[in-house]
């Protein structure tokens, strides 16, 4: 019996990824990256935390939208060693791009962030 419940979930998870995420999936997933502009990577953080194991859609955002967090934070730190012209083009970018992403997640694309470097994978 338990056989069947299984074969019957895989099914469903099928079906969804067949029909695409949900409006609640695709709201939760623009937060994720919406979330780096508020909160920098907890925003993100806590979502992914909250719903990776609900959908793979909002795991798979929220994973590029830490990653993404983490790059910058990483390009922050050398940025005093190129006279902050780094820090500004992070600056732009760091608006721009998280922008985008939210914009694609809303649609229900994945969005994969420029030149990312993807520790979480």
């Amino acid at each position: 019996m338990a056989r069947r419940d299984d074969d019957e979930r895989d099914g469903d998870d099928e079906d969804r990824d067949a029909r695409g995420p949900s409006k609640d999936e695709k709201q939760m997933a623009m937060f994720c990256h919406l979330g780096l502009l508020i909160g920098g990577f907890l925003v993100p953080l806590i979502i992914w935390l909250m719903k990776k194991d609900e959908s793979r859609y909002i795991d798979r955002n929220g994973k590029e939208a830490l990653n993404f967090a983490i790059t910058l934070l990483i390009g922050h730190m050398i940025g005093p060693f190129t006279l902050c012209i780094l820090t500004l083009v992070l600056l732009v970018v760091g608006i721009m791009f998280p922008i985008q992403a939210a914009m694609a997640a809303n649609r229900g694309e994945t969005y994969r962030y420029p030149m990312c470097l993807r520790f979480i994978k």
